[in-house]
């Protein structure tokens, strides 16, 4: 049993890499963890489609979200972003980056849009990338950094969200620290970060790349910079942006993304900044940019029921506690935070990975040694891994449909390798540190 998630990961993974499409390789994954598990075809299916509605939300987010940055491109204000770093970047290829990462870390906590701003806001520019020469492979690192890392780190949105599940983890299993001592430990995963983001940057893909089909263009994206060439702020961006602050505001309040968006849509119809008439419209393109990203975060949802509840992970935890050397500290941080990769690779989502992992890590830190403050560590930095990686994470999934909205991006070899190599590697290393240290 001990073994289940470990083959039924490494299928997923390998049908990936070789470009089987993604909700595929999780189907197929999940078959054969259940078949593995003792279960019939119809008994994993059954339990597959049963999972699926643990990120029932989750997709309706998704849904809601990218309709609200439909509303949002649709007034404009995107072409004034665009317009900014044409004028400002053009030629400078590290500054559009660093650009195009900071703008993924507001979306991440103080304008709530998620992934929802790429397909939007990188189309546009990929013909710029391409006159530039600039590697895809390092917007993609950007991307899922400005993604990933706040959430980590910064207590406010998503970032909020993230650290209640990791304190909770550790109260409801018998380890109290404040909120704030959470934050705290979640800046030594959040180093590892900037480490794997700069080396990405400057030394993995700093050099020019020629991109296969260049002299294919966009004409969408040429139309769009030729807008954003002569956009002037006017009041329909002043909207936009009080809807922006009122869908953030909501959303703090009432804990729900779903909530959130859709007051930033109501508040976008009411003022006007996007025709009434256009609701329709609008709702059909969200569902049409974040319709496949939504599904296949239901899969995963499904594929992480069959581990869980088959036992597969208690299984993977258990064994490993049993290994020699357990109470090594240095070889049981290892340990873990390998075992963390695993699960939130298959599961592909750190927020619906931490509750495993704190109930079943928590005991064995204790066992070990480890302080609080190191569990913290341990606990959020493997909830980390794998995220950016995964295939079946939001934190790939988002920059692909962006970058490859002209077919020339794929998304495991330009995306997962490389924010996997690039991310998954330090965080380790640092969480490692971290706990033994601490």
């Amino acid at each position: 049993m001990e073994w289940v998630v470990i083959i039924s990961v490494l299928i997923m993974t390998v049908l990936s890499l070789l470009r089987v499409n993604v909700v595929m390789a999780i189907v197929i994954a999940s078959i054969t963890a259940g078949i593995m598990s003792g279960m019939n075809i119809t008994e994993t299916i059954s339990m597959f489609i049963e999972g699926m509605s643990g990120q029932l939300e989750t997709a309706l987010s998704y849904i809601m979200l990218g309709a609200f940055a439909v509303a949002i491109s649709y007034s404009g204000i995107t072409t004034l972003l665009v317009n900014s770093l044409v004028k400002i970047l053009t030629g400078k290829k590290t500054m559009m980056v660093l650009a195009l990462a900071g703008v993924a870390c507001l979306a991440e906590n103080l304008i709530p849009v998620h992934i929802a701003f790429i397909p939007i806001l990188i189309p546009p520019l990929l013909k710029l990338f391409d006159e530039m020469r600039l590697d895809r492979r390092a917007v993609a690192c950007a991307l899922t950094f400005g993604l990933q890392t706040p959430y980590i780190v910064v207590p406010l949105g998503f970032g909020l969200v993230f650290q209640k599940i990791v304190l909770e983890g550790l109260n409801s299993n018998g380890l109290h620290l404040a909120l704030s001592d959470v934050t705290k430990a979640m800046i030594v995963p959040a180093i590892g970060m900037v480490v794997g983001l700069l080396i990405a940057i400057f030394i993995t893909y700093r050099k020019d790349r020629v991109s296969p089909g260049m002299q294919i263009t966009l004409k969408d994206a040429d139309d769009k910079i030729a807008q954003a060439q002569n956009a002037t702020f006017n009041r329909k961006h002043l909207f936009t942006i009080f809807s922006i602050v009122a869908a953030l505001g909501i959303q703090l309040w009432t804990k729900s993304l779903v909530v959130g968006a859709l007051t930033g849509l109501i508040c976008m119809f009411l003022f006007v900044a996007v025709p009434f008439r256009k609701n329709d419209k609008v709702v059909a393109e969200g569902i049409n940019m974040m319709g496949l990203i939504a599904f296949v975060m239901l899969t995963a949802s499904g594929y992480g029921t069959i581990l869980k509840d088959t036992g597969a992970v208690d299984a993977l935890v258990k064994v490993s506690a049993n290994m020699p050397g357990i109470n090594n500290q240095m070889f049981m941080a290892l340990i873990l935070l390998l075992i963390g990769l695993l699960i939130t690779m298959g599961i592909g989502s750190s927020f619906g990975t931490i509750p495993i992992i704190a109930a079943l890590f928590v005991p064995m830190c204790i066992a070990a040694g480890f302080s609080p403050f190191a569990t913290a560590i341990l606990i959020g930095t493997a909830g980390a891994l794998g995220d950016a990686g995964s295939p079946a994470s939001d934190s790939t999934l988002g920059p692909t449909s962006g970058l490859n909205a002209d077919g020339r991006h794929n998304h495991i070899w330009d995306t997962c390798v490389p924010t996997f190599l690039h991310y998954n590697i330090p965080l380790l290393i640092f969480g490692w540190i971290g706990a033994v240290i601490f």
